[in-house]
This record gives structure tokens, sequence and C-alpha cells, in this order.
């Protein structure tokens, strides 16, 4: 219980550059430098990413949704694209829904 109450000092302040007084500062420091290069600047760029995707989102794109649905776009509009997922077969799905972007020829017509 001693290391979360400072001992008290009797012959007055101790010196100005005492380690003890910097470390739990440096400690600090140390933890929001390896939160941001380790959880949000790879998070910043993942979104980036996926923006960059969707706004290069055309007709003839075969893409994949977040609930795994495989589709040929059809039709791109603002909140919507259009999708087929099999001939004749159309459904709209919200534009961030769409996870990746698939290689040409993935979905073959059978």
């Amino acid at each position: 219980m001693n290391g979360l109450i400072s001992d008290a000092w009797a012959q007055g302040a101790p010196a100005a550059g005492a380690p003890g007084q910097l470390t739990p500062l440096l400690m600090v420091v140390a933890f929001f430098v390896v939160f941001y290069f380790l959880l949000f600047r790879p998070q910043q760029k993942r979104a980036k990413e996926h923006q960059n995707l969707l706004s290069k989102l055309a007709a003839g794109d075969e893409v994949v949704t977040a609930g795994g649905v495989l589709g040929k776009v059809i039709e791109v509009g603002d909140p919507f694209v259009t999708l087929e997922i099999a001939e004749g077969v159309r459904i709209k799905v919200q534009k961030v829904q769409i996870t990746s972007l698939m290689p040409k020829g993935t979905l073959k017509s059978a």
C-alpha cells in the first residue's frame, strides 16, 4: 500500500530533477505513443482505404458485402449500390456495407 502514497520529506522539497517525480509522466507519454501507433494509426489507415474503395466503385466491379454476399455492381448511387447476385436477381445494399473488391471474373455465369 506504500506504493500508492508518496513518502513525506522532512527536509523540504526534493531536488528539481528527481527521477521519482518524472517517471510517471514519461510512462503516460509512452503509453499514448504506443496506443497511437498500435491502435489509432492503423484504424485510420483502414478507414481511409475503405473510403477510397467506395469512391472508386463503378458498374461492373465484383464486390463482397459485410454479410458475405458476392455480387456484380450494376448501379452506384449515393447511399445505395445495386448488386446482381445471380442472373436476374438484383439487390440494393448500403454503399458502406461493401467491404472488398474481387478480381474480375470471380463470379462466373453458370
